[in-house]
């Protein structure tokens, strides 16, 4: 090929693969003033999101109350359900309005230009950066050069970082290299698998299925029911319809594919002809779709300046270049997937959460260090997904498109950072770093060890008052919870006591706090005789602090008679100099006893259970267990919207008005003007369950739909802007540039009361 035949294009930042995590990067490094192309080889964005092979993102939040992710993803996931019919579940059901949704948001994005069906064929490397990517357009018949001054590898497969030379890992490591506990003692070529889905539709009628005479035949039960390939939901599925070793997830994928739907034909032929347990519930159903572009979990890996290793998952303190994070298990599926004699471990357990392969994978939420989204043998490379600097065990858990998307907007942000301040990529993380984490925080993602420190933010100067302040006083069984939560039903209804559980409960410390008198718990003895029980009250750092043990603890034994009683706990001293923060009770596992559900769930005070020894685990997706504390405690005051972190974490973070405020505010004032034109508010959204235990068409009750804006300028009020039909958990208003001396947001009522996580001024 000629130079002459090439179409050139130019930019600052170019983001090769547009699955989540590319995605999410060129979005938020456009957002920041970039000039970016998101150069994706398929028509649509989403990667395995998307509706070619719907695997719903899930991350953080399957394992960890609260830790539901944020930035781009989550504005995609709130439009997405807003606007879709269709239901979800884990997977097979994403359809063409996720695709659309992501478009959507790509399309409405100043300086992001979209190459779409275009595949990164080589790269041209000068010295020690990258010069271009070459990329064909088949549809076009058309060959580019796409220059760019800073690059992300996001196409999976590392596909740029191995043409331009870096070192690369594939396979898994040996115990011996880093003593990884879930690693194995020898090294091998071993990866997970690659997995395709299908979807089934009710016709209203028995309908037939036969199996083609080249797809696999299935004629044993115990390879579903005693190899962790259970088909519980019979729509549509499965992960474990996956195949790997002997064949290369790169270079066999074609003959991956075909195996793969050989294999599918054959799960959905036994459901439906021969399962004795299936036939009947599938008996109406008819095969709708079926995907022919598996999912891939594992490939090349980029060797970074860190690489992240098991112990990066058990780290009890975030890195100091924390830009993201993860809370998956390690999730490492067995090599050969279909061909193995069980599936993934902690599914041949049979989902058991205490057993050995739940509880020896169970980790974080922990945080993801930038020096491995940057590549160490080129300058000028980012990676983003599952080809980041990390070994084979890690990937387990960081490889979900969740925790991929949070570090793709992390790597985006690093390079449009990067670019606009003129720092070098090898650089930022030890100069810079304040300022990515800073950012990101500002675009709507959280970290777990760093809070709002922006110098520019004029939110953290102002005083704040507010319309009403409500004050946690527990939550019993009678509670009606003011619109329910996805899951509501089903979220862990078990209430006996057959491990130890924990109960978080706000409280508000400091020189002005009212102090804790009492705190009950209501429990139900079964039995006929009374039992005792120990029970301890401990101050705990966070909603994440999972340890069974903490110092400072007030413990008891509590005698419970027959029936159901409120028992009083002890109550541990509270320094007058603690920040507001968390107490925790917990009851010890007591075969007699339950304690009861509250009847409704509060978000930011949600139970947990003894996992393993000495180590808790979130109870149910997120319940609330019947407690009470006097007095109330004040721990919703306007001023917790500038605390510096935009959701429960080390305290609510949330300001929360009184249910019958018949028009709720939130004000801030300065003793001097300043200079106005944005204003960011974070709404409590639905941080608490997955995204794919949403509705169709849901519209989350913690979001303001109406809302108006009112800036006080010369002394007198005017309205800036009138929001309406508003379903985004984080809004960023802009208007002309106005001097000011006070900021009001004036919101409909809602069930509930308005809550406000946090408010920025620039």
């Amino acid at each position: 090929m000629q130079e002459t035949d090439l179409t050139h294009a130019d930019y600052d930042f170019v983001v090769c693969g547009g699955g989540l995590a590319g995605y999410c990067a060129a979005i938020a490094a456009a957002r920041i003033g970039v000039r970016v192309a998101l150069v994706q080889d398929r028509p649509v964005l989403g990667g395995n999101s998307s509706s070619e092979v719907r695997v719903v993102p899930r991350g953080s939040t399957t394992y960890h109350a609260g830790a539901r992710e944020g930035g781009v993803l989550a504005e995609a996931m709130a439009l997405e359900r807003a606007r879709n019919h269709e239901e979800l579940f884990e997977n097979g059901w994403t359809n063409s309005v996720w695709d659309l949704t992501l478009y959507d948001i790509a399309q409405r994005t100043e300086g992001l230009t979209l190459h779409l069906n275009t595949q990164v064929m080589d790269v041209e490397r000068e010295g020690d950066s990258i010069a271009a990517v070459r990329a064909y357009t088949p549809s076009e018949e058309r060959w580019s050069r796409i220059s760019g001054r800073v690059f992300l590898d996001a196409t999976g497969d590392g596909i740029v970082g191995a043409r331009a030379g870096c070192e690369i890992r594939n396979g898994t490591e040996a115990q011996s290299e880093f003593d990884e506990p879930h690693a194995l003692p020898e090294a091998s070529a071993d990866t997970m698998g690659n997995s395709l889905h299908f979807k089934t539709k009710d016709v209203g009628r028995p309908v037939d299925f036969d199996l083609p005479e080249w797809a696999h035949e299935y004629t044993d039960p115990a390879f579903f029911y005693e190899g962790g390939r259970r088909p519980n939901d019979v729509r549509g599925g499965f992960w474990w319809i996956e195949l790997g070793k002997p064949w290369d997830t790169i270079a066999d994928a074609e003959k991956l594919r075909h195996e793969l739907t050989r294999h599918t034909l054959g799960v959905w032929d036994w459901m439906k002809n021969k399962d004795p347990e299936l036939r009947d519930r599938t008996a109406n159903l008819a095969l709708d779709w079926i995907g022919q572009l598996p999912g891939k979990r594992e490939s090349r890996r980029i060797m970074g300046l860190h690489l992240m290793t098991e112990h990066d998952l058990l780290a009890t303190e975030p890195p100091a270049d924390e830009v993201a994070y993860g809370g998956w298990n390690i999730d490492l599926h067995t090599p050969g997937g279909m061909l193995a004699a069980t599936s993934e471990p902690t599914a041949a357990e049979g989902y058991i959460l205490t057993a050995p392969a739940a509880t020896r994978a169970y980790v974080g939420p922990f945080g993801i260090p930038l020096r491995s989204l940057i590549a160490k043998d080129v300058d000028n490379l980012v990676m983003a997904g599952r080809n980041v600097s990390a070994t084979h065990v890690a990937l387990g858990s960081i490889r979900v498109q969740a925790t991929t998307a949070l570090m793709g907007q992390a790597a985006g942000t690093a390079a449009a950072v990067s670019l606009r301040d003129g720092v070098p990529l090898h650089q930022i993380s030890d100069t810079a770093i304040q300022t990515v984490q800073q950012r990101l925080l500002r675009d709507g993602c959280f970290l777990t060890g760093v809070v709002n420190q922006d110098p520019d933010d004029h939110a953290r100067a102002a005083q704040l008052t507010a319309s009403s302040e409500t004050s946690f006083v527990g939550a019993g069984p009678d509670d009606e919870p003011p619109v329910a939560l996805p899951g509501e039903k089903t979220a862990g209804a078990k209430q006996e006591l057959s491990q130890l559980r924990s109960q978080w409960l706000p409280v508000a410390a400091g020189p002005d706090a009212p102090g804790v008198e009492s705190i009950q718990v209501l429990l139900r003895n079964r039995g006929a005789q009374p039992v005792t029980v120990p029970v301890a009250v401990s101050p705990v750092t966070h909603v994440w602090d999972y340890r069974v043990t903490v110092p400072d603890s007030a413990t008891a034994e509590v005698v419970v008679d027959p029936g159901d009683h409120w028992i009083d706990v002890p109550v541990p001293t509270i320094p007058a100099d603690a920040p507001q923060s968390y107490l925790r009770v917990d009851v010890a596992a007591s075969p007699d006893l339950d304690w009861v559900r509250a009847g409704r769930t509060v978000p930011y005070a949600v139970s947990a259970f003894e996992h393993t020894p000495g180590r808790l685990r979130r109870f149910g997706d997120g319940v609330t267990m019947s407690h009470r504390v006097s007095p109330p405690q004040p721990v919703h005051p306007a001023d917790a919207a500038i605390r510096g972190a935009a959701r429960p974490h080390r305290a609510p973070n949330l300001w929360l008005s009184e249910p019958t405020d018949p028009q709720p505010s939130l004000s801030l004032a300065w003793s001097e003007p300043i200079t106005v034109s944005e204003l960011q508010l974070s709404f409590p959204g639905q941080l608490l369950r997955e995204y794919d235990r949403t509705p169709p068409l849901w519209r989350d009750p913690g979001i303001p739909a109406n809302y108006r804006i009112l800036v006080r300028a010369g002394g007198e009020w005017r309205e800036a802007e009138a929001v309406s039909d508003n379903v985004l958990p984080c809004r960023v208003h802009r208007f002309e540039a106005t001097e000011v001396t006070a900021v009001r947001v004036e919101f409909d009522q809602q069930p509930g009361g308005v809550g406000v996580h946090e408010v920025r001024v620039y």
